[in-house]
């Protein structure tokens, strides 16, 4: 295919991406579902060119970005709590899971090699970050769930991988060394965390002397891609490195970044990993075609795979919720001991747990990357392709109506000062630094507006914060008005730039100035300042 009709072909999914994912938001169903399967549907349409995914391209391309994303708003206090947990679901799971399905297959075809069926284990046993991703952000967790999810998605593709590398080589040269593997993970998974800790110093560094907001846009972004490139440059894990980079990103922005360089920054990571998310999924959704036209054509398909397909499947899911069941009998039994630190889920977070195992790109990059002389292979693509399906289509879609059925409880003990406390002890911290210098060294006051508007704000948030509802509801009619009034004033910038009165560079300036003031209003509304059309009704329609 010419690269022009290449690049058009991308610019078309894109334009389908985003058409599936607005139709995904208004049937309220996963975005990730829909685009699988639009991806799936338009594979097979008239006239578009059979598209083969490069493996490694695929992991390159869309895996670092994604997981940088991930891990910089990972909560690091919590993830570092219930990181046994995590551990527990990075690797424990993905063992336990890839071990079951290696069975479950060589049940099926005794003439396969173990090697070969703990490889198709080691392909569909990590749950996807990328589909974790897509699909927890749509749902509301308890905090200890959400870090476990977001963690164990963080960390598993590097267990899954490296017992994936070991599998084939075992498959095609006949030797495994299980103290060999063992070892070998724990160098790449070490390795890993000093390389993006490097990685992560290096852009510290770099970011302290740059100036210009667009340089340090453009030099976030290549930390994820230099995190990865440069930890499997140096033959450890790149996903731990970038996750890694990642945290450290996260942890230190906040005193490195300005606020105009967070601001313009989210906004382009936002675009960015929606604009990969979409691409990805219905990527692997056209990938279908490929897959159905190497089977046989759809008849050969099911009546070859189909039992295989299932089998696998069911293994995966059954694999996860026995992992899970497991570990909760065990906590529960060393509870019971008195070891004060087990603290055992509960029945109702255990069975969220256990339905959260949608798999996505990793599996079907890793199934991609066989070598075609593997044995199983045409199989192993089919089943991790229906693994792929089953799980964000089934799981990814059912998984909001599981979360009201068993209606986890947050156990986690809350932090020591809520949102409206933290609120005001900021705002006394400004207000003292405002008196502190509101005065002159003679006592006299020079600044007294100065003054005036932090004791104001001072002590409107401690209102707020004796009684957050009731002083919530009190003063929104207020912000309402605010907003109002904002709009009013964006009426006559634009009834002037459109009379010819203004440049467009004082509109500019006076829109980037009233943005602000609106977006300020909408946080303390407490507005979902990523819900465009509730901050568009809240200020232009009132």
């Amino acid at each position: 295919m010419h690269p022009v009709q290449t690049f058009e072909l991308i610019l078309a999914l894109l334009g389908v991406a985003i058409a599936l994912h607005y139709g995904a938001a208004r049937l309220r169903i996963p975005p990730s579902a829909a685009l699988l399967v639009g991806g799936g549907a338009l594979a097979f349409a008239p006239g578009l060119p059979l598209v083969e995914l490069d493996p490694e391209l695929m992991l390159v391309l869309f895996l670092p970005p994604l997981l940088m994303d991930g891990a910089y708003y990972t909560a690091f206090g919590r993830f570092r709590r219930h990181l046994p947990g995590i551990l527990s679901l990075a690797i424990g799971a993905v063992l336990f899971s890839a071990i079951v399905v290696s069975i479950a297959v060589h049940w099926l075809f005794p003439q396969l090699p173990w090697a070969a069926c703990l490889a198709l284990g080691a392909i569909v046993s990590p749950p996807d970050a990328v589909a974790a991703r897509a699909v927890l952000q749509g749902v509301r967790l308890p905090r200890r769930l959400q870090a476990l999810l977001e963690g164990e998605s963080l960390l598993n593709d590097a267990t899954g991988l490296v017992l994936f590398r070991f599998a084939v080589a075992a498959a095609l040269t006949g030797m495994f060394n299980p103290g060999q593997a063992v070892g070998t993970f724990l160098v790449l998974a070490v390795g890993g965390v000093v390389i993006g800790a490097l990685v992560a110093a290096v852009w510290m560094f770099v970011m302290r002397r740059l100036r210009d907001e667009t340089l340090v846009v453009a030099t976030s972004v290549l930390l994820c891609w230099g995190a990865y490139v440069a930890g499997e440059a140096a033959h450890v894990s790149g996903v731990i490195s970038t996750v890694t980079a990642g945290i450290a990103f996260g942890w230190y922005q906040h005193v490195i970044l300005p606020a105009g360089v967070r601001l313009q920054g989210s906004a382009f990571w936002r675009t960015l990993v929606f604009t990969l998310e979409a691409l990805v999924f219905i990527l692997m959704g056209f990938s279908l075609r490929s897959v159905i036209e190497r089977a046989g054509g759809v008849e050969a398909l099911v009546s070859t795979y189909a039992v295989p397909a299932l089998t696998v499947t069911a293994a995966v899911i059954a694999a996860r919720f026995l992992w899970v069941a497991g570990s909760e009998m065990m906590l529960t039994g060393l509870k019971a001991t008195g070891l004060s630190r087990a603290r055992p889920l509960g029945w109702r977070q255990a069975g969220v747990i256990g339905w959260t195992g949608m798999r996505g790109v990793v599996t079907m990059a890793v199934a991609l990357s066989l070598p075609g002389n593997f044995p199983g292979r045409d199989m192993m693509l089919v089943t991790a392709f229906a693994v792929i399906l089953a799980t964000v289509i089934i799981q990814g879609a059912t998984l909001g109506w599981v979360i009201r059925l068993l209606r986890p409880e947050d156990k986690d003990p809350p932090a020591k000062m809520a949102l409206p406390a933290a609120e005001a002890a900021v705002a006394r911290a400004k207000f003292l630094e405002a008196e502190a210098v509101a005065y002159d060294r003679n006592g006299e006051l020079i600044h007294p507006q100065l003054l005036e508007t932090y004791k104001s704000r001072a002590e409107g948030t401690a209102k707020y914060a004796a009684d957050a509802d009731n002083f919530m509801e009190r003063i929104r009619p207020h912000f309402d008005l605010m907003l109002q009034v904002i709009a009013a004033g964006r009426t006559e910038l634009l009834r002037l730039h459109r009379h010819g009165e203004i440049e467009d560079e004082v509109l500019h300036d006076l829109e980037r100035d009233l943005d602000f003031e609106e977006m300020t209003i909408v946080f303390q509304r407490g507005d979902d300042p990523e819900d465009e059309d509730q901050a568009a009704a809240a200020g232009r329609t009132i």
